[in-house]
């Protein structure tokens, strides 16, 4: 059983599948994409280790043999060292402008990978099989490739769209359930930033997701799916601002990230749902939001188990330090760091006149609890 959701861009448009025993069906479902015997898959070691056995036999029931390039689980592998070692083994592979190269794990190798593929004899091709929540539903669809640098996350990049994704439901059950509240946030986020009615759905289900309810998930993922593709149907570039919501808390948890050295000390997803949380809490301050739908965004993310205050991560840092942070930001143009905010749920929008000592200030609050 599976659903495809079409992400229809001018000349490059492509298929996300969601299911279940996708990977069983690799080959069949990537027919015309893999031209050669020989497969490149990037996979981190968890990825493999859970899931490797079963893309290999599928791709060697379609004739195809892997060779495999495998990093080491985390943040530390979008790196210029990794890219460089990455590209050379592609290289040495006779990779082809015509191929395509096989992304299996989550965020991290998706990104590392097709941003190897885009500078790779200045783009080849690359299918995304994302193995968590959040790569499912968010980072492995859109095109968003980059790597992280001393000055902060995702700063070197690309877009490169892949030519499939296949979400393989399955791989979800061998996840921890911290990485499956990280992938939840990006879940709400959707229903956040522009549909109530999913916001809705998810309060009364989001523990259902995060305690792997199959159904829930399928609905969960399909929906995020959907919504993403439609964004980035609209402003495949983030150059209208439409794009620019699906950042919605990631000014605020990229801050947060940076300050715990993109580590495991606070996971991607635990970043985003604190960003939603203080973004909530700023457009109340600045009376464009209800204290009571703050309230109720707060709630949400912590009956999932996700984090929802600042001051619980015991940070050696003030106001002042977070925001410095945020002057790296992709999206800060003329000095001016441009916020996504609320006027309600559902209801995201682009701010450009918020001065970053008044976040400071707002960040200073939250920090004393």
């Amino acid at each position: 059983m599976s659903d495809t959701v079409r992400v229809d861009l001018a000349g490059r448009s492509y298929d996300v599948r969601i299911g279940f025993a996708l990977l069983e069906r690799t080959a069949a479902e990537a027919e015309g994409l893999l031209k050669r015997e020989v497969v490149p898959v990037v996979a981190d070691a968890n990825a493999r280790a859970h899931h490797g056995e079963r893309l290999a036999k599928s791709l060697a029931d379609g004739g195809h043999r892997v060779e495999w390039f495998e990093v080491a689980p985390g943040e530390a592998a979008k790196s210029w060292e990794v890219l460089q070692r990455l590209t050379d083994w592609l290289l040495e592979l006779g990779v082809e402008r015509s191929d395509n190269v096989v992304a299996l794990g989550g965020g991290v190798v998706g990104d590392l990978t097709g941003f190897a593929c885009a500078i790779l004899k200045r783009g080849c091709g690359f299918i995304q099989v994302p193995t968590t929540l959040l790569a499912q539903v968010d980072s492995s669809v859109g095109g968003k490739t980059a790597i992280n640098t001393a000055a902060g996350k995702n700063l070197v990049g690309a877009f490169h769209q892949p030519s499939l994704v296949l979400a393989d439901l399955d791989c979800l059950a061998t996840l921890p359930e911290r990485e499956l509240r990280a992938g939840y946030a990006e879940v709400i986020k959707y229903g956040i930033l522009g549909d109530a009615d999913f916001f809705a759905w998810c309060e009364d289900n989001g523990r259902r997701v995060v305690e792997g309810d199959v159904a829930a998930q399928l609905h969960a993922v399909r929906t995020s799916v959907e919504a993403k593709a439609a964004i980035v149907a609209q402003d495949e570039h983030e150059t209208s601002g439409r794009r620019a919501l699906l950042n919605l808390g990631h000014t605020f948890g990229h801050a947060l990230e940076a300050e715990t050295g993109f580590s495991d000390r606070l996971l991607h997803g635990e970043g985003v749902a604190l960003g939603m949380v203080l973004a909530a809490r700023y457009s109340a301050r600045r009376g464009t939001l209800s204290a009571e739908d703050a309230a109720r965004i707060t709630r949400a993310l912590d009956s999932a188990g996700l984090p929802s205050e600042i001051a619980a991560l015991g940070l050696d840092a003030d106001g002042t330090r977070l925001a410095q942070h945020m002057r790296h930001d992709k999206k800060a143009s003329g000095g001016n760091v441009p916020f996504l905010l609320l006027q309600g749920i559902g209801d995201a929008y682009l701010d450009k006149s918020v001065d970053l000592a008044d976040i400071a200030a707002f960040l200073d609050e939250q920090l004393r609890g």
